[in-house]
């Protein structure tokens, strides 16, 4: 019978490089979360300063004008990595399933993965 060993390390693998990258997004996500608060504490403190919080006001403050679209675009690159990350969920319950039915497939061949093997055999089949 054919091994399904490489199978099923290759989908473990693809099950682990998508845990990765919903990490990232996770880290990415927040990263820019804390950096548009910042920005917002950045245009509060300049409109007090200015006295002016209307932004169609001739003398809003410039900084706080491209503050406001620095944040405004952090909100649209979050909005953006959500959708990555709902699609790399979907991605991540594929692979977890493709895992299942390669091991499934391997258990069904009765071949044991190394994990599974007890120590005992692994000395006996090296030495």
């Amino acid at each position: 019978m054919k091994s399904h060993e490489g199978l099923v390390r290759l989908k473990l693998f693809q099950v682990k490089e998508k845990r990765r990258q919903l990490g990232q997004l996770d880290l990415m996500m927040g990263e820019f979360e804390r950096m548009a608060a910042e920005l917002d504490a950045q245009i509060l403190s300049e409109e007090k300063k200015a006295g002016i919080t209307d932004i169609s006001h001739f003398a809003y403050p410039t900084f706080a004008k491209a503050a406001r679209q620095r944040r405004d675009n952090l909100f649209v690159s979050i909005r953006d990595l959500k959708a990555q990350k709902d699609d790399a969920e979907a991605a991540l319950v594929e692979s977890e399933a493709e895992l299942a039915k390669a091991e499934a497939l391997e258990q069904r061949d009765g071949r044991p993965r190394d994990e599974e093997m007890p120590v005992t055999d692994r000395r006996a089949m090296i030495g």
